[in-house]
């Protein structure tokens, strides 16, 4: 169980992130807190595995607080979630060795990916006499050459269906609506929506929307 502390001085939003993560298998919420003092008190006593950390706190910017947990010796790991865009705020945040950087607002999906992938790489075990590519890979989040990448998915989503949808999205020549992927791959138009989307949410396609006469506009998706 990755145990984990959320910090964000708004208590809804931080009560939605806490719902967020204890839906999500092998995460647990251990405590909140609303400012960067309450935020190294409570590490200091929960020890939890991994901060949600927002960086607008009433009294200290978020990337200050990791920087004195550092020096405090807490050798948790930080997940940054903020509204700040600024390219220095995310500079920053890569110099402090944070593992991840989540612009608000974000889905459930968002941050879902976001943390089983965190556990992923937290549970995947180096060994010892390491080579120069996986070295590199633990630095840099990248996959040791001639090793698969390890690929999270959400509950519910198959590895073998997501290849097949991923297959539909790259053979196709222009966007394709859930429908016509539903076809293709011969499930469910749900289904396919749900594989669709969420490959948005990690990145690997875009989606736009069709609008026609009448009804709500359809969404078509892209492989990026």
């Amino acid at each position: 169980m990755t145990t984990v502390l959320v910090v964000d001085d708004d208590f809804m939003v931080a009560r939605i992130h806490r719902g967020f993560v204890e839906r999500v298998d092998g995460f647990e919420v251990v405590g909140t807190a609303r400012t960067g003092a309450e935020a190294l008190a409570l590490v200091g006593s929960l020890r939890p595995d991994l901060v949600l950390l927002d960086l607008y706190l009433p009294d200290a910017f978020g990337l200050d607080v990791v920087t004195r947990l550092r020096a405090a010796g807490e050798t948790c790991d930080v997940l940054v979630i903020t509204a700040a865009k600024e390219a220095d705020a995310v500079r920053g945040a890569v110099r402090q060795g944070v593992v991840g950087y989540l612009l608000k607002p974000f889905s459930f999906a968002d941050l879902e990916q976001r943390l089983l992938t965190y556990a992923a790489e937290r549970a995947r075990d180096l060994g010892d006499d390491l080579t120069q590519a996986e070295i590199d890979a633990a630095f840099t989040s990248a996959q040791p050459v001639g090793r698969a990448p390890v690929v999270v998915l959400p509950k519910g989503l198959s590895a073998e269906t997501a290849e097949s949808v991923e297959g539909a999205l790259r053979d196709s020549h222009e966007t394709l609506s859930a429908t016509e992927c539903a076809e293709v791959v011969g499930i469910s138009r749900v289904s396919a929506r749900r594989y669709l989307e969420h490959f948005v949410s990690v990145g690997q396609a875009e989606v736009t929307l069709r609008y026609g006469s009448t009804g709500r506009p359809e969404r078509r998706y892209r492989r990026v």
